[in-house]
């Protein structure tokens, strides 16, 4: 698949005369109030440094919220002097294929790329076919083609978002936020194993030799960055096939079509990086049937054409992988039943089951669970230990 060869066409209107007269009722008809936009210029000031003429694809749905915080975004890069163009289409879960036309109008090239789903943005449906490569590494989007491999793009997206929690959790400090989660990234880096523990039961041991821990800080001013917003977040993928143990939910988790609060804790038990058992309330039954709809889901996207051919069986195994440690480190952020916040909260972790961010084990599902009051111990290659986090607390700073 050449990206090169993707061309969007947008008719732009030149007279400034026109234009002058057709923005004031524009803006009137996206009736966002001023807090709204500031969040809005947060994001896309301090955050994401738009620059004038830079070309900025924004991609939502036809919802109040979503489109409103979209119709912000879209203002302020224009006061910026940004090209923005602004894309609707229908809501998409984790297992829908997104428009034709929004994945060309990322293959376009544009210089920012900015997601504000009601729930995800949607899967690329050629790339799930025939993905693409670079430097050895495949890529089943051209999203992540474009910002983790290529790195000519950089990036937000806010799934699930709502006005409430983009006008409490965007505008933060963004520096301390940058000092917390380097300082947590540096630990994990050096480290070749976390131990996670709670309250609840969880006690679980991660592998993380050879990986390297990621920072949803908020920065995503050069091409190659992107992340959340809210931010709020240092994680990392655990190694393959490493992860042992127990892990109790007992926040809120991602499920097939948005989040729930958890009532009655998950709990599951993991043996060689893959979640064997959940056993708990409804919750628990809500959970496997997620991951039992994503691997027969994966198997028969093969049949159809959907998947390349011989990547059903995998993506359906790693349904069910350990994909992912968080720890949470918004001040703003509390926990509502929505994981683009609820990840990224004080005194939290949460352990995602599914595909992980280092696309070696790609499923069709990633499902965040979040875990209250954790501590997690950064285990070294000389047997020394770390506390990067104490029944919630941070150690690391």
């Amino acid at each position: 698949m050449d990206v090169s060869k993707i061309r969007i066409v947008t008719p732009a209107v030149t007279n400034t005369r026109i234009n002058a007269k057709i923005r004031p009722m524009f803006k009137e008809m996206k009736s966002y109030d001023k807090a709204l936009y500031s969040a809005a210029e947060t994001a896309i000031a301090q955050s994401l440094k738009v620059r004038k003429d830079e070309r900025v694809c924004i991609v939502t749905n036809p919802l109040e919220d979503v489109y409103q915080i979209s119709a912000a975004l879209y203002d302020a890069c224009l006061d910026l002097g940004a090209q923005p163009v602004l894309l609707v289409q229908p809501v998409k879960s984790q297992l829908d294929f997104a428009a034709k036309e929004v994945i060309g109008a990322i293959g376009s090239g544009p210089d920012v790329f900015i997601s504000i789903s009601a729930e995800k943005i949607g899967k690329d449906e050629e790339a799930q076919k025939n993905p693409y490569t670079h430097e050895s590494k495949s890529f089943d989007h051209v999203f992540d083609y474009l910002i983790d491999g290529k790195k000519t793009l950089r990036a937000f997206w806010s799934p699930s978002v709502t006005k409430e929690i983009f006008i409490q959790s965007v505008p933060i400090d963004y520096e301390v936020l940058k000092r917390r989660s380097l300082a947590i990234k540096k630990v994990m880096d050096e480290a070749v194993e976390l131990r996670v523990t709670s309250p609840r039961g969880t006690d679980c041991s991660i592998g993380i030799r050879g990986r390297r821990g990621q920072m949803d800080n908020g920065d995503y001013s050069s091409p190659g960055d992107g992340g959340n917003l809210p931010a709020g977040e240092t994680f990392i993928s655990p190694a393959n096939g490493t992860t042992s143990g127990t892990i109790v939910f007992d926040g809120s988790i991602s499920l097939y079509q948005g989040e729930i609060i958890i009532k009655e804790p998950i709990v599951v038990k993991v043996e060689n990086g893959f979640a064997v058992s959940m056993e708990g309330g409804r919750e628990a039954d809500q959970l496997r049937a997620t991951l039992e709809k994503s691997s027969a889901t994966a198997r028969e996207f093969e049949k159809q054409g959907k998947l390349k051919e011989g990547l059903g069986e995998v993506y359906a195994k790693n349904a069910w992988n350990i994909g992912e440690l968080g720890i949470g480190l918004n001040p703003k952020a509390t926990v509502i039943g929505n994981m683009l916040q609820d990840e990224k909260v004080f005194k939290t972790c949460h352990i995602a089951i599914g595909s992980n961010y280092d696309d070696d084990a790609n499923a069709l599902t990633h499902l965040d669970g979040l875990i209250h009051n954790p501590t997690i111990t950064a285990v070294f290659e000389d047997g020394s230990e770390a506390v990067i986090m104490k029944n919630g607390e941070l150690e690391t700073d």
